[in-house]
């Protein structure tokens, strides 16, 4: 009777293990949510404004998302993050400022998505919209909007069945028109590489 005991107990034991390892799983149906900081590095820095180069430089800002899988691999995400103010030099000196927000949605594969994984790497493509604002680099200077392509790879790492730690890096196609007074007077070609981390929510 004894023994019949501890075999129960062993195989329930073993029922919740499996259970418990079995949330971990990336599967359909699965909700999360991001937050977290970013770093943006310019990876090509072609500006030219009214015969002037400019160097757009880098910056930090806070990052942010939600997604969707609607199958155990595949899943939809849309995130953005705050303005983040990039600083203009020339050969002179400083040359002005201008703010960019970029709003990205992407289509994701998670190769390890139905495994039973604490790690979750994925990789993700889509479109890149930006929104260029506050530009201060001279009267009546505008940088249009853009839209181009975006890849990202990352990594959920689990701490617990709902709360995960979150790496990625992502590299987006950027590029506008600059003009003054409604003309066209140069270009922004910028290409962002983001780096950031975080924390995903799993509902």
């Amino acid at each position: 009777m004894s023994q019949f005991k501890i075999v129960t107990a062993a195989v329930i034991t073993a029922g919740f293990a499996m259970a418990s390892q079995a949330a971990l799983a990336y599967t359909a149906g699965d909700v999360f949510v991001r937050g977290g900081v970013a770093k943006t590095d310019i990876a090509s820095d072609d500006t030219n404004a009214g015969g002037a180069d400019f160097d757009v430089e880098s910056e930090n800002g806070y990052s942010y998302g939600v997604g969707y899988l609607f199958h155990d691999k595949f899943g939809i995400e849309l995130n953005s993050g705050e303005g983040f103010e990039h600083d203009l030099k020339t050969a002179a000196g400083d040359a002005g400022s201008v703010e960019r927000l970029p709003v990205n949605a992407l289509f994701n594969y998670y190769p390890m998505g139905g495994v039973d994984s604490r790690i979750q790497p994925y990789v993700g493509v889509g479109l890149n919209y930006t929104n260029f604002y506050s530009e201060d680099i001279g009267p009546g200077v505008k940088v249009d909007d853009s839209f181009g392509a975006i890849g990202q790879a990352g990594l959920d790492l689990a701490v617990t069945n709902n709360i995960m730690l979150n790496g990625y890096v992502s590299y987006a196609d950027v590029d506008a028109d600059i003009t003054s007074n409604g003309n066209n007077v140069g270009a922004v070609d910028i290409d962002p590489v983001t780096v950031g981390g975080g924390v995903t929510y799993r509902f």
